[in-house]
């Protein structure tokens, strides 16, 4: 049950005021602030995979700067001991906050009207503006232009440096301008197909507000991908990108270790604090190891309902696993598909990365879905990079699970491709021909990628065979097929009877830790035997029954049935 004196978890909330006026549970990174101002460029781009607090920072940047804010919310955090640059800065300056997250349309038309109601939005929040003595009939004019519902692409376009100009002119000092998920309208565009549109609008935007516009104090951007700068950076010489590769401001996307550990002894969860490093850790930002911050809160809050709860996958998104599957579908060399293996076995392989490019250029070819893979968090670096060559990894056991349901999928949808060898592994398992079984499952297996030794839990392993031999029984659609069906004193792993109900088989798989696959194999059949599965066939009639044993150790397996005797053939 929830301990209710305790503070609530923050589950979607990105405003960072919010967050502070309300009883949430905030792990302290207003350290950012200090090392922004430290080091900060005219324009500054962060680069970071979805759920690691991007939106938040902003929110809490912009908190800090804008006069209008509460800065209440800051006493008693970390930035709150640097009394002097607080003196200096804190809302010392205008702050324009726009999030492109929520241009996502069907054609470009739509995303234009999406974009103008940012702008709108936002624009609102400075309605004083009409009133200020500081600004003439024609600064106030061209505000209004902002603010209606029908604005020209054309204003669009110029929007945010005239914004800045007017808000720099009332307050008399220049502005600071906050964009949050830049790229996210050009990944939406990409997927519907007004690419180049929205590429021309996008740069249009960033190079007014950004290049020529002499009111800007400095800018921040976020995003997952750093957009190739030909595309629509164009020109702009005063870009310091802050990727997922830099050592700077590593620490201050994602819980470390050490703030993992506190949000679990806060919330009396310590004893779950192994699973969460090892479904939600792993992830090298520069020289930081980092957790997902939404998969430790989500897990957190699960936890708190239910202490038994098992690791889930909070992070993961339908539009983004696209670029694994897309790696997976070019696995068809054994080449690939051995990197791939090698990935899940929870080793690094070397791979070159590209850290700029377009979104058309993304999915072109498996090299580029290598850095996509990267960029977006699916993928991690171990150790430093040498030049543009990485060592990468799949960071936990989340982004693992993502990757095998992924070839799951593919294996799946590829086994009816094949109708002869369907035919012929259902008939020999029908007609009790183990070696013939056998067979096929091998044909199987080297077509595609496996699960090996060193990442995973025996009883993973064998889950991911499980499913491989469901995919193939689940095309033989006469059968009913059933998974983990109790039956006797357990629960067998799959159970099937034939269409005229006159047979019914009985699979028992193991994993062969060791490579014994003879011994794995018998060890099944006693199991078996032992928990006597086969009662709940004979209750309903079926009088033939197979009893077949299954062994695997990466692509290897062997396949043996019990007689009547319950003895081996």
């Amino acid at each position: 049950m929830m301990d209710r004196g305790k503070k609530k978890l923050p589950i979607g909330i990105e405003n960072f005021e919010e967050l502070r006026t309300e009883d949430f549970y905030y792990v302290d990174k207003t350290g950012f602030i200090r090392e922004l101002l430290a080091h900060w460029a005219k324009v500054n781009l962060f680069t970071r995979p979805l759920r690691f607090g991007k939106s938040l920072t902003m929110s809490m940047l912009h908190n800090f700067f804008d006069p209008c804010t509460n800065k209440e919310v800051f006493d008693r955090l970390q930035i709150s001991e640097e009394t002097e640059l607080c003196r200096k800065y804190m809302g010392k300056f205008p702050v324009i906050l726009i999030s492109m997250k929520g241009i996502n349309a069907a054609t470009y038309e739509k995303a234009v009207d999406m974009a103008v109601r940012v702008i709108r939005s936002e624009a609102r929040r400075f309605q004083f503006l009409l009133e200020s003595r500081r600004l003439t009939s024609f600064d106030k004019e061209a505000f209004a232009e902002l603010l209606r519902e029908d604005m020209s692409e054309a204003a669009l376009c110029g929007s945010l440096k005239v914004l800045s100009e007017l808000l720099e002119k009332h307050y008399g000092c220049k502005v600071i301008l906050l964009i949050d998920e830049y790229d996210v309208p050009l990944e939406k565009a990409f997927e519907r197909g007004y690419y180049e549109q929205m590429v021309l609008l996008i740069r249009n935007m960033l190079e007014h507000a950004l290049k020529t516009n002499d009111s800007l104090k400095f800018s921040v951007l976020t995003g997952c991908m750093r957009i190739s700068k030909e595309s629509i950076f164009t020109g702009l010489n005063n870009l310091k990108v802050l990727s997922v590769a830099e050592v700077q401001f590593d620490e201050f996307f994602g819980f470390t270790d050490k703030e993992v550990k506190q949000m679990l002894g806060y919330y009396h969860l310590l004893d779950h604090y192994e699973e969460a490093k090892d479904w939600y850790d792993g992830y090298q930002f520069g020289n930081a190891n980092v957790y997902c911050p939404w998969d430790v809160i989500n897990y957190c809050d699960a936890l708190q309902a239910d202490p038994d709860t098992y690791p889930q996958n909070y992070w993961s998104n339908t539009s983004s696993n696209e670029a694994v599957r897309r790696l997976i579908q070019k696995s068809d060399k054994a080449s690939a598909r051995r990197e791939i293996e090698q990935l899940i076995a929870g080793e690094a392989i070397r791979k070159e990365i590209h850290p700029e490019l377009t979104y058309p250029d993304m999915y072109a070819s498996a090299e580029n879905l290598w850095s996509v893979l990267f960029t977006t968090g699916y993928l991690t670096q171990r150790g430093r990079p040498q030049g543009d060559s990485y060592c990468l990894a799949i960071p936990n056991m989340e982004i693992r699970k993502i990757f095998t349901a992924q070839i799951m999928e593919l294996f799946r949808e590829r086994v009816p491709e094949n109708g002869e060898a369907l035919k012929e592994f259902c008939g020999a398992l029908r007609d009790g021909d183990p070696k013939r079984v056998e067979k096929q499952l091998l044909a199987y297996l080297k077509r595609t990628i496996s699960i090996r030794d060193t990442f995973v839990k025996k009883q993973l392993k064998e889950n991911f065979y499980h499913g491989i031999l469901l995919g193939i029984l689940g095309y033989q659609d006469t059968w009913s097929v059933s998974s983990n069906k109790e039956s006797g004193d357990g629960y067998s792993d799959i159970f099937v009877e034939t269409e005229d109900g006159e047979t019914g088989i009985i699979i028992e798989l193991k994993y062969a830790q060791d490579g014994k696959l003879d011994e794995a194999c018998r060890g099944a059949l006693e199991q078996i035997a032992d928990r006597r599965y086969e009662e709940e066939l004979l209750e309903e009639g079926v009088l033939h029954i197979l009893k077949y044993g299954i062994a695997f150790y990466k692509k290897k397996c062997m396949v043996v049935l019990a007689d009547d005797g319950d003895q081996v053939v």
